[in-house]
């Protein structure tokens, strides 16, 4: 029975929770939310995010990391990317040694500019580079709960360990593959949100499957070039965590991202959009981050350029498609 810490018991959290328990494993989680510690402790297992979803009572969950961590030969860092720096801190001192951090949240920190797994080894000196994996692609947590069968990610730096953490999560209707480029995916799976955004405001605006289709190509486009100026490979954005997420991102009911975009398409504010929403959308953080890495590097992004000026400089999404769509015309490889 391998021992397992879920930190973060939101969707993905509590989602992958349970797949691991399934398998096997002795769970135990740590949630920040106390209310939602209670109502577990009082036997009301529904998970928070993800109705209609029982967690077993052999799913531990409480507040106190020592507790948690003890004994642990695997930790699930499941929490959004902007909280993670100062959780660690407070992770550091109860991790077990050795003890491979398989993390699920996509974004980049906004003030470094840092991948999360910089950000990681920046608050945890003491974890082996070769111990971080990070796990991506495209996976709805309201789906991989339900078991409907998805296909992830799982890249860093040492096979071995790769091969355990495919190993621990894979089953049935989860397939878990290996990827050496740890940059690429964990780009792939932060970039991918800033597209989902503009998805979404092209279906709040009314425009059609054309629109969408050029526009998750030309994202990609924008992604692979960031991605490839940071250390990744160009093929890892034409798998699962890249192509692969930014297809069931920009088209799924269920992509908080994609539902913000479509919002705003619709006319209300982001300070609207988001003071409706419980969780996390990734993409308005990341599209900040985005924006300043192109600017750094010199990589065109006239997509992300385009998102963060209606995000946050308040110019109309329906005017910002206008420029894209009479930009200087080039040749599809340029």
């Amino acid at each position: 029975m391998v021992k397992v810490a879920v930190i973060g018991m939101g969707s993905w959290g509590s989602a992958l929770a349970l797949q691991l328990h399934q398998q096997g494993c002795r769970v135990r989680a740590w949630e920040f939310d106390g209310h939602a510690v209670e109502r577990y402790a009082r036997g009301e297992r529904e998970a928070q995010f993800l109705p209609g979803i029982l967690l077993p009572p052999e799913i531990h969950i409480r507040q106190d990391l020592a507790w948690v961590l003890e004994e642990a030969q695997c930790v699930l860092l499941a929490t959004p990317s902007h909280t993670q720096r100062g959780l660690l801190g407070n992770l550091a001192a109860h991790l077990p040694p050795d003890c491979p951090v398989v993390n699920v949240a996509k974004g980049i920190e906004q003030k470094s500019l840092l991948r999360l797994s910089q950000v990681v080894h920046d608050a945890l000196p003491a974890l082996s580079q070769d111990n971080y994996v990070c796990l991506s692609g495209p996976s709805h947590a309201e789906e991989v709960s339900r078991g409907v069968p998805t296909a992830v990610v799982a890249a860093g730096r040492c096979d071995a360990v790769l091969a355990r953490v495919q190993q621990l999560f894979s089953s049935a209707t989860l397939r878990v593959y290996r990827n050496g480029d740890l940059a690429g995916v964990e780009l792939g799976g932060a970039l991918k949100n800033v597209i989902a955004l503009a998805a979404g405001m092209c279906d709040g605006l009314g425009f059609g499957d054309n629109t969408k289709a050029a526009l998750m190509t030309r994202g990609m486009v924008e992604m692979a070039r960031l991605g490839t100026a940071l250390g990744g490979k160009a093929e890892t954005f034409a798998g699962l965590a890249g192509i692969g997420d930014l297809i069931v991102t920009c088209a799924s009911r269920h992509s908080r991202n994609r539902h913000v975009g479509e919002e705003i398409g619709r006319g209300r504010s982001l300070e609207q959009v988001l003071s409706t929403m419980d969780m996390v959308a990734e993409g308005v953080r990341t599209t900040e981050g985005a924006h300043a890495l192109s600017m750094r590097h010199g990589v065109a992004m006239p997509i992300t350029v385009a998102v963060h000026a209606i995000l946050f400089q308040g110019r109309d999404p329906r005017e910002e498609v206008v420029r894209l769509m009479t930009r200087d015309l080039k040749a599809e490889e340029g």
